[in-house]
């Protein structure tokens, strides 16, 4: 596990000039802009070819054609992405902060194990067969492992090495479990296999609507947590000096991180890499100052996790591959690469 000591200087200590603010606002509105243009990008290209006409239709005119059922599901998908990949990204980022280790992400803290255990168990014992029904057994998954984690870290005297322990430490646990009830239970296994990889191809306008509010209150406080975020990632001390409530900002920290990890746990399965690559990458534009490094997170992880999406759907046309698949194989050479570095940077 790699932590990063303290950085040297934090923006609530020393602004960044003029220039370099006016660069970021700058790179801020194109990475707006490139988001209008893949989410356009993932309404209208598919597995199923749609003229350019029938995409427009579809979105302006619905009268129940062909077309225009396929548009309004990849409206659906597309807003589904649209709010998981900010939520992973955003979860990834306070996450980063938290526990000072640009390497972690989501499944650090053992969320993506605790919403996928809980599915298993739903599924497996309850008999829950819809996505309406174990989208809540998700959240509610997440949610018990967050508030264990942070138990088991400590609690108040919580550390950001503790924490990442007991994650670890659940997460290996859990999937155990997780893959022992599968291997026994071949209608589990059946069933669970395309939202264990991670997948979009669900959404619906109900999904949306369920875990809409979960994605809302955890961006407000996630975001609400740049200041405290940056006295901590000086260091407990420094922290300390300059009247930051470290239980405070860890707890809440702790809370946001579940709340967006699980909702998008809950919607899509467990999506790897969204919430470590776009924060480290972001990282090396803005510096450390989380005042950016949130609302860039929150614009380019959609970015990835729709364009991961619409090239599943076009590389293995007619059927398509999962944007988790996707992901992993992009994410898994990445963080391979951001590991060999910091070694590099150490020696």
């Amino acid at each position: 596990m790699l932590v990063d000591s303290p950085p040297e200087q934090c923006a609530e200590t020393a602004p960044a000039p003029p220039t370099r603010r006016v660069v970021r606002v700058f790179g801020l509105l194109v990475a707006v802009l490139v988001l209008v243009l893949v989410a356009s990008a993932s309404i209208a290209i598919g597995a199923k070819g749609l003229s350019v006409g029938q995409v427009w239709h579809g979105l302006f005119q619905d009268t129940g054609t062909y077309g225009d059922v396929v548009v309004d599901e990849r409206l659906s998908r597309t807003v589904l992405g649209l709010l998981a990949g900010a939520a992973l990204g955003l979860s990834g980022a306070v996450l980063q902060a938290l526990t000072r280790n640009p390497l972690a992400d989501p499944g650090l803290l053992g969320i993506n194990a605790g919403a996928s255990a809980a599915v298993v168990t739903a599924i497996t014992y309850l008999g829950v067969t819809s996505l309406s029904g174990y989208v809540w057994f998700a959240f509610l998954g997440a949610a018990a492992v967050g508030a264990l984690v942070w138990f088991l870290g400590g609690s108040r005297g919580a550390t950001p090495v503790r924490l990442a322990l007991a994650g670890t430490a659940i997460s290996a646990a859990l999937y155990g479990y997780l893959q022992a009830v599968m291997i026994t239970d071949q209608a589990a296994l059946g069933k669970m296999r395309f939202w264990t990889v991670g997948s979009l191809s669900s959404a619906t306008d109900s999904t949306i609507t369920q875990v809409l509010p979960f994605f809302v209150a955890g961006t407000l406080l996630a975001l609400g947590l740049a200041r405290p975020l940056n006295a901590v990632a000086l260091g407990d001390d420094t922290a300390r000096a300059l009247g930051a409530d470290l239980n405070r900002t860890r707890a809440l920290s702790m809370l946001a991180a579940t709340v967006l990890c699980g909702a998008a746990t809950a919607a899509c399965g467990p999506i790897a890499f969204v919430g470590l690559m776009v924060p480290h990458a972001v990282r090396s534009f803005t510096g450390p100052d989380l005042r950016w490094i949130l609302p860039y997170a929150t614009i380019l992880s959609p970015v990835l996790l729709l364009g991961a999406d619409v090239v599943g759907r076009v590389v293995a046309r007619p059927a398509e591959l999962q944007v988790g698949i996707i992901t992993a194989l992009v994410g898994g050479p990445v963080f391979i690469l951001l590991v060999r570095r910091r070694r590099t940077a150490q020696l």
